[in-house]
This record gives structure tokens, sequence and C-alpha cells, in this order.
């Protein structure tokens, strides 16, 4: 038998347990304006999701490199 394109490779989306929350979808967004916009340094980043939203979850919104790691850590997981 021979495996079709979709049984060959990866589908983006077969580890997911559960749809994306409204501010997964989001933060996904806003991150993907910036590398399009040429952001590719953490520093960089964290001013751009200051700037435009969605504010960060905890830290009364306000994004630290510290807290972007750890959100997108537990994102992860």
């Amino acid at each position: 038998m021979v495996a079709t394109v979709t049984e060959v490779y990866l589908n983006p989306h077969q580890a997911r347990r559960r749809a994306p929350t409204q501010y997964e979808d989001l933060l996904g967004d806003s991150i993907e304006r910036a590398y399009g916009a040429g952001i590719t340094e953490l520093a960089a980043l964290v001013a751009h999701l200051n700037r435009t939203g969605p504010g960060c979850p905890y830290n009364n919104g306000v994004w630290t490199e510290a807290n972007y790691q750890e959100e997108i850590a537990r994102l992860a997981a």
C-alpha cells in the first residue's frame, strides 16, 4: 500500500489535547506578527507584546522576559 501525503507528513495539530483558547490564539497571532515584522530578539518580542497585546495573564498584564519564558513553557507542557 502506498502512503498518502497526509499519512507521511506531520500534522501540525496532532499533539493537541484540546482546541486553543482565545488567549492562546491571540498570543500566537501576536508572536507571528512580531516575527513577520523582523523581530527575533526576546527583549524586542516582549516589547512588542506589551505594545500590541495580549496582556500577560499575570503581573498586571505586563510582559517581562522571565514571565514570557515561563508562560511559553507552561503552554508547551
